[in-house]
């Protein structure tokens, strides 16, 4: 069904709200979110990073790697940083985990930080996560990663996604 002036675009990336007549003739506000997508444009991007705990797979304990240096960033930035990472026991002085399915507490995003080839199970991982305990609704796949088919997937599953765009660069762009 088409809306006129609303794109199928936007309104994937919008969260719509109804208005429910309920007894009494009082009105209750429900929001339905809109199916979940390929994240490309600003609007997508900036609710993303409105994230308050992100798991960062692949988070290096060597500065000067961008797989230290980005969730630094974001640690100062006020994000809860959880790192997963089985070779290191702590990373930015957050205890390291060897997967996010190890993790306890509730995640936001999914920050990846591992080559390409390796996102199908990592996605998979998110996916599983998601459906289980309705967390981690979102991945970022950081520049130079991407894999179109384990997105799309992720996507049909109800995962926002993002790839081939550097997390610390968007939020400097938009949040400044």
């Amino acid at each position: 069904m088409a809306v006129e002036g609303l794109t199928a675009e936007r309104l994937a990336a919008e969260v719509l709200v109804a208005e429910v007549l309920v007894a009494g003739d009082a009105f209750n506000r429900v929001a339905l979110e809109a199916p979940r997508m390929l994240i490309t444009d600003d609007e997508g991007l900036d609710r993303l990073l409105d994230a308050e705990t992100i798991a960062v797979v692949g988070c290096s304990t060597t500065p000067g790697k961008a797989a230290h240096d980005v969730p630094e960033y974001l640690q100062d930035r006020g994000y809860r940083v959880i790192p997963v990472n089985p070779y290191a026991d702590e990373v930015l002085g957050e205890p390291a985990y060897d997967s996010l399915g190890e993790i306890e507490e509730a995640i936001d995003l999914v920050d990846v930080f591992r080559p390409s080839e390796e996102v199908p199970e990592i996605l998979d991982a998110v996916r599983e996560r998601h459906g289980s305990r309705g967390d981690a609704g979102a991945a970022w796949l950081q520049l130079g990663i991407s894999h179109d088919e384990a997105a799309a997937d992720a996507a049909a599953d109800g995962i926002d996604v993002v790839q081939d765009r550097c997390i610390k660069v968007e939020h400097g762009r938009l949040r400044g």
